[in-house]
């Protein structure tokens, strides 16, 4: 009968810490006493409250501006064959700007070329870091709008995998997270040098420059990035302008989203010159 008693108040103990957690409830047994108010007080303050600020894709195409950026998407492409044969590489990790990945894949595949998604090789945090990874973080990549998350796309082939013969293009999409994930990437810093000694064409918006300034590829090279790391490019060697789209060589930037139509036309008509 104790027994039974035992594991009726360690039961009752369970659901009233969920209770704690959730309403601020102490639960006291004779044999344990779970998380305090002051100490879920002192959580609460080490949390902040929720916000959403997105961006998502209607709002971007229909923003006051964006017509041509609309008008991008909504006017059929006329040679869809214009990159038959062509592969390109999107190399990308967590915290990638959905429409700097999404808009210009559509606009590749539309032309005939083959894309592969390539993410870094799956490397969760320490478990001292307190993060919970998803089961999909292992197959996917996640997606943000404006620094919200806001889905997943699945990857082909993970950096490790590939070889500069596969490909005749690589480009990086931005967003915050991403190109911070990228840089500290051995195997995705030695496949971009290893792409650009091989004069291969290398594009990169927003924020995803950084990744190449990491590659140490920039020297002397003019180029365009996000407003907030333009010191970064400079930094790096490069020559920073104020323009929707900069090519230099075997190396396109961009600037933001609102640039992806002449981000993607650059690498397209780049390719075809080749």
């Amino acid at each position: 009968m104790k027994t039974i008693s035992k594991m009726i108040a360690a039961g009752l103990a369970t659901v009233f810490a969920v209770l704690n957690a959730e309403g601020q409830v102490t639960v006291k047994t004779n044999e344990m006493k779970t998380t305090t108010t002051r100490e879920f007080e002192i959580v609460n303050q080490l949390g902040t409250q929720s916000a959403v600020v997105n961006m998502p894709v209607t709002k971007l195409l229909n923003a006051p501006g964006n017509e041509a950026l609309r008008d991008f998407f909504f006017t059929p492409v006329k040679d869809k064959s214009a990159l038959r044969g062509k592969k390109i590489a999107v190399i990308v990790a967590d915290g990638f700007e959905e429409i700097e990945l999404t808009g210009p894949v559509w606009y590749f595949k539309e032309l005939g070329a083959q894309v592969d998604i390539v993410a870094p090789k799956y490397n969760p945090a320490p478990e001292r870091y307190g993060l919970v990874y998803p089961e999909m973080s292992k197959t996917h990549v996640m997606a943000i709008q404006y620094l919200q998350p806001v889905g997943w796309i699945k990857f082909d082939r993970t950096a490790d995998q590939i070889k500069v013969s596969d490909y005749d293009a690589v480009f990086i999409p931005g967003g915050a997270w991403n190109p911070d994930n990228l840089r500290y990437d051995k195997d995705v810093i030695k496949f971009i040098q290893d792409f650009n000694k091989a004069g291969k064409l290398i594009a990169a918006i927003c924020h995803a420059p950084v990744v190449l300034a990491s590659a140490d590829i920039l020297k002397g090279r003019k180029l365009t990035g996000y407003w907030n790391i333009q010191v970064d490019l400079k930094n790096a060697g490069g020559n920073v302008v104020e323009q929707s789209v900069v090519t230099d060589a075997n190396i396109i930037t961009s600037r933001h989203p609102i640039d992806v139509a002449d981000f993607s036309r650059a690498v397209e008509s780049w390719l075809v010159k080749k």
